[in-house]
């Protein structure tokens, strides 16, 4: 039997539920509904090549939970996307959601490709065909199911599934929000492209500065001259450690699937970025070790582990070895069920998934209201608080007989930017429920925030489900 076919990444989560549900007072018929997804399809199509041939792609789109509408989660393209693997990311989105208010539901989508033996040509046509089998289901709609970039999109196919749902939809005038992560200039939002990294970073300095948990590991308060090893330095993976590395922390390393480089001095992350944009990897980058088993990197000695990349990368199998006092999930997953209870006998602090990596689904939110208002944020506001808190100077002045130097005067006047607002609300949304999930752990007694995050996010389902009632 292979790999593959021994996990389960849908029961894996549902684990997680079942965990949570022991210390709540719910009726098992309504955890089951929770659990189960609701709609899940599965299609097949062709890809004509240039030289003639043909080839038949599987596609998915899993909408796990309709407590909210639309339902959101992210569309991948990779040789392993299966069944169960969309299921489980559907279910993770609609816990992920919940965590953090955001009002949707859970889904996820994908086709099995790998992304890198077709041209920009074809993965057109795929995502074009992809697209209109979604919309001849009504599996996309700004108020069905709207997608977003994943493992192996990115922007560029959001621009070609919105060109297509408005080909088909010519009439809809909200057609734009049926989809987000697009490219600003087809209504994108400014601060997409880092909102995952940038809420790992928020979710990670929230995490150590709360003292009463630190003196548990053994750590200083603050982010700063923590040690840090990051794997995947993908979208997520940049931004996650870019901002670690400027609040203060030292990257000391990062895997990568074909190696990764180890430096204890510590990793200048915008420079390895860029050789590894360059050369396709971090062989022959010279400041630092180059470790050909990247996955040997884990269990390296740090004090913050961020796996950035894909699912079930710690395992039984090395759980025991890792030396991190704090594991923070940016990717989905990275942590099964069996090694994270190794974790936590050992005492450390896993800053979950479904919480950690929930920067993209908040800023996607605020992209999708942004659609449906037909108006960038600070569009309207901007320029009226400007010239109010320019009168506010000069009264102060007045009255003071002080004068403000211009670079203060820049500073103080400053109008709210689209990317300002965004970053605020993001910022807003992790630390709020960062410290509600804390906060459950704690009331409940409980070692693990993930089993807190699950309660925290199941109370707030189960409340929509019981008021929705059962139709018919």
């Amino acid at each position: 039997m292979s790999k593959e076919q021994k996990y389960s990444l849908f029961n894996d989560v549902c684990g997680f539920v079942d965990d949570a549900a022991k210390h709540m007072n719910l009726n098992p018929g309504l955890i089951e509904q929770i659990k189960q997804c609701n709609s899940i399809y599965k299609f097949n199509f062709p890809l004509r090549h240039e030289d003639g041939t043909y080839e038949t792609l599987t596609g998915y789109r899993v909408q796990h939970s309709h407590h909210k509408l639309p339902v959101k989660g992210g569309i991948r393209y990779s040789e392993h996307v299966n069944e169960d693997e969309v299921k489980g990311l559907a279910a993770l989105m609609t816990y992920k959601c919940a965590l953090v208010n955001v009002p949707f539901g859970g889904a996820k989508g994908g086709v099995r490709i790998d992304p890198l033996k077709y041209n920009e040509n074809q993965l057109e046509k795929i995502t074009r065909r992809y697209t209109s089998e979604l919309i001849k289901k009504k599996f996309i709609g700004p108020a069905i199911d709207v997608p977003a970039p994943d493992y192996g999109t990115s922007a560029r196919e959001m621009a070609w599934i919105v060109d297509t749902y408005e080909a088909f939809n010519p009439e809809l005038i909200n057609a734009k929000g049926c989809v987000t992560g697009k490219p600003l200039s087809q209504h994108g939002i400014d601060g997409r492209t880092e909102a995952t990294g940038q809420g790992v970073f928020f979710g990670v300095r929230e995490a150590v500065q709360v003292e009463e948990d630190m003196q548990l590991l053994g750590l200083s308060v603050g982010m700063k001259g923590k040690t840090v090893i990051i794997q995947g330095l993908g979208n997520v993976g940049f931004y996650s450690a870019k901002y670690i590395q400027e609040a203060g922390a030292k990257i000391v390393g990062v895997a990568e699937w074909n190696g990764g480089i180890y430096d204890p001095d510590g990793v200048d992350i915008e420079a390895l970025k860029s050789y590894q944009l360059k050369n396709k990897g971090f062989k022959g980058y010279t400041k630092g070790e180059f470790i050909k088993n990247s996955l040997e990197m884990l269990t390296y000695e740090c004090d913050i582990l961020v796996p950035a990349a894909l699912e079930n990368q710690i395992t039984k199998e090395n759980a025991k070895n890792i030396k991190a006092k704090i594991i923070a999930e940016a990717a989905n997953g990275p942590v099964t069920q069996e090694a994270e209870k190794i974790l936590l006998e050992n005492g450390v602090l896993v800053i979950p998934d479904m919480y950690l990596n929930a920067g993209g689904v908040t800023v996607s939110y605020f992209e999708w209201l942004k659609n449906l208002s037909r108006v960038s944020f600070g569009k309207l506001e901007k320029r009226y608080d400007m010239e109010k808190y320019d009168k506010l100077l000069k009264t102060i002045e007045n009255a003071t007989g002080e004068r403000f130097t211009d670079q203060e005067k820049d500073l103080l006047i400053k109008g709210a930017s689209e990317r300002d607002l965004v970053l605020s609300g993001l910022e807003e949304t992790m630390v709020e429920a960062y410290h509600a999930m804390n906060k459950t752990r704690k009331d409940k007694n409980i070692q693990s925030l993930r089993t807190a995050a699950f309660i925290l996010a199941i109370e707030r389902i189960a409340v929509s489900y019981m008021d929705l009632g059962i139709f018919p």
